[in-house]
């Protein structure tokens, strides 16, 4: 799983992006189109925490958002 996917994809995303940090602006999101550096940067500006906890906020949410778009590209059988 990819960052490269979430940058491509950003439209997608982007909602969930706003639920997951609500302080983010949908003018900040179309600014920041997906870029991990920027976004990791923007959160510890808005939320002050370090660049260690946004990365790691970053990468739980990449995570969870991938896992997801898997589920629905490929739905498990009902057995």
């Amino acid at each position: 799983m990819n960052w490269d996917r979430i940058e491509g994809n950003w439209k997608q995303f982007k909602g969930s992006a706003k639920v997951q940090w609500g302080k983010l602006t949908d003018d900040q999101l179309d600014v920041l189109a997906g870029q991990r550096t920027q976004m990791a940067g923007k959160l510890q500006e808005l939320y002050g925490i370090s660049k260690d906890e946004a990365e790691k906020q970053l990468t739980e949410w990449q995570a969870s958002v991938l896992e997801l778009m898997d589920d629905v590209k490929t739905p498990r059988s009902k057995e």
